[in-house]
């Protein structure tokens, strides 16, 4: 099975300018703890993703105004991306690889077209495959957070 068959297509995603209060509620009106960050509205590459934790873990956690700070303030990069053509397996062992619960989709022309996460993977595929994942996604140490090169598969 491949990536696209189970993606959440056309997320809501937003510029390095967005102010955080507005990234924050985008993930509020689209039920989502990740919004991907593109390079603009026209282009839509994936240059990085920000997550309610980003917001909370660098700025409110270091003393900063999240009010007065955009997405390129706290996003995360570089970022791991998925074409629609991955096979699950390959997403998923990627995913491990890199310690992350989700991850963009860009088409063949690099547009954020989607994004893959472990809860649909987890209603998709095997129990022994989703636990494999989640075990290993939530072990601590080292994170790719802000670290290592982008990737796609």
């Amino acid at each position: 099975m491949e990536v696209e068959r189970i993606m959440t297509s056309d997320p809501a995603c937003c510029t390095p300018d967005t102010p955080l209060q507005d990234v924050a509620r985008l993930m509020v009106e689209n039920d989502c703890g990740q919004i991907p960050v593109v390079d603009d509205k026209n282009n839509m590459r994936t240059i990085g993703v920000i997550t309610d934790r980003d917001i909370v873990c660098r700025t409110l956690a270091r003393g900063d105004n999240p009010l007065t700070m955009t997405a390129e303030h706290v996003m995360t990069r570089p970022v791991l991306t998925v074409r629609p053509s991955t096979k699950i397996e390959d997403c998923c062992r990627l995913m491990e690889e890199r310690q992350v619960r989700r991850a963009p989709v860009e088409d063949e022309r690099g547009r954020c077209c989607g994004i893959v996460s472990l809860a649909d993977i987890a209603q998709n595929v095997s129990e022994k495959t989703t636990g494999e994942l989640m075990r290993t996604v939530s072990q601590p140490g080292s994170s790719s957070s802000g670290t290592g090169r982008s990737m796609v598969l």
